[in-house]
């Protein structure tokens, strides 16, 4: 038997209960996992309230993020006692994930553990570490560096955007971080921001379809009229990498930044995110980013309070990273 949150749903209503269940109940997979950590994400929020048609089938145990130790293997990439991490793969919505003390996996979807991390660091970074790196390697490649000038980080209270700040600041980049809450202007900085800018002025729509060009890059996580605004006012030949819509899912702007300042737009997905380059995200981010500082970042909860902060991430008040320990 292991402790799972288990969601049931009766006509239309999404319940979550804690319950122990029989392993025979883990659906098929080469792999088993003792879960030791699993993270919360705005995806997750999602799943929990039965939104976003994320889950097709119940009773489900979401969870898209997991890592723990490997306890059985059908697989030869994979022994029992190695620790293993798991991020995208639409585990947590199509697959069973790890808001439980058991999971049972495709080897495909597992990374080993890169060496100096913890499985409880690893959930702190989780999918939303994995989202920053995989958007500052997409940057690089169109020729970001850290002597261009500011870039711009949206939603840099919430997980992405934590670790956004954290990983380019780390890299010597000159960061501008965007919040709606203003009280949060130390946790920023001394993840390395060097400028703050309120929601606010950047949330507002504009009438012009270029403004004054002001930033070499963007990592943005709330979409919508924010990133309109933000694709307005980038320097010549730069680019936003887009990884979330906090703030809507609809894009209302004009080809004007992209065909008179040679604006890119790069889409960032951390889903189904080749494994091998995948592993090598993983390896940078342990050895790129100031691991003593991640425990600023995150709290720690036990799945009784998953129901409350599925809600709380939705609503934008969940700050930095929340790591779930399914065996508290």
């Amino acid at each position: 038997m292991f402790k799972a949150l288990l969601l049931e749903q009766q006509e239309k209503i999404i319940s979550a209960t804690i319950t122990d269940l029989d392993e025979s109940r883990l659906p098929e997979g080469e792999v088993e996992i003792a879960v030791e950590y699993s993270s919360l994400n705005y995806k997750d929020g999602l799943v929990l309230n039965g939104l976003g048609g994320l889950v097709k089938n119940y009773p489900h145990v979401p969870g898209i993020d997991l890592a723990g130790t490997v306890t059985q293997s059908d697989h030869p990439n994979f022994q029992p006692g190695e620790q293993v991490l798991s991020t995208g793969w639409r585990v947590g919505e199509a697959q069973w994930g790890g808001y439980a003390q058991k999971a049972r996996l495709q080897a495909a979807w597992l990374v080993k553990l890169p060496s100096g991390l913890s499985t409880r660091t690893a959930m702190g970074l989780g999918a939303a570490g994995l989202s920053a790196a995989i958007a500052l390697e997409a940057l690089e490649a169109h020729g970001l560096t850290p002597d261009m000038g500011e870039v711009l980080i949206t939603g840099a209270a919430g997980g992405v955007g934590s670790f956004s700040v954290l990983l380019l600041a780390a890299l010597g980049y000159t960061i501008t971080a965007s919040t709606g809450r203003p009280e949060l202007e130390p946790y920023l900085k001394d993840l390395g921001a060097q400028n703050i800018i309120p929601r606010q002025e950047l949330a507002e729509p504009s009438n012009k379809p270029l403004e004054s060009a002001r930033w070499a890059a963007c990592i943005d996580s709330v979409g919508g009229t924010t990133l309109a605004r933000v694709l307005s006012q980038m320097e010549y030949g730069t680019s936003v990498a887009a990884v979330g819509l906090a703030g809507g899912n609809k894009l209302d702007t004009t080809v004007i930044p992209f065909l008179l300042r040679g604006v890119n737009l790069l889409g960032i997905d951390s889903v189904f995110y080749p494994a091998e380059r995948r592993a090598a995200a993983w390896t940078r981010l342990a050895t790129e980013l100031p691991l003593e500082k991640i425990d600023a970042i995150c709290s720690e909860a036990g799945l009784q309070e998953l129901p409350r902060l599925g809600k709380e991430i939705l609503e934008g008040k969940v700050q930095g990273r929340v790591i779930i320990n399914p065996n508290a």
